[in-house]
């Protein structure tokens, strides 16, 4: 996982990713997880996913927070669940291609949190 040291995930870019692509082993989940520790993994109908929530003072700023990362999703090609409501944004971050956690989520949370 040196490629992934995690100081430097936010400067990486996504890699386009193939239905055969790997997903995350077990290990790399445990180790990447510590270089994003306020998301958590969740897993919905069997697919595991990255989540955090962000909070802001109004509707205005939670928009604006939303706008940057859909930005910097069609930069690196790889988009989110983005759940915009007053005050809060969740975002969701996996491969839909392989149905679970890719190099490409954990490079993009670390990149949004360097959007907030």
């Amino acid at each position: 996982m040196s490629e992934l040291n995690s100081s430097k995930l936010n400067t990486l870019s996504c890699e386009a990713c193939r239905a055969d692509a790997p997903q995350v082993s077990h290990q790399e989940l445990l180790e990447l997880s510590k270089e994003i520790p306020d998301w958590v993994s969740v897993s919905r109908n069997g697919v595991l996913q990255l989540e955090r929530s962000f909070t802001f003072k109004n509707f205005r700023d939670a928009l604006a927070f939303t706008n940057r990362v859909g930005e910097m999703a069609e930069e690196q090609g790889h988009h989110p669940d983005l759940h915009t409501t007053w005050g809060k944004v969740t975002v969701t971050w996996w491969s839909h291609s392989i149905k679970g956690l890719h190099k490409n989520d954990f490079i993009c949370a670390a990149k949004t949190d360097a959007l907030q």
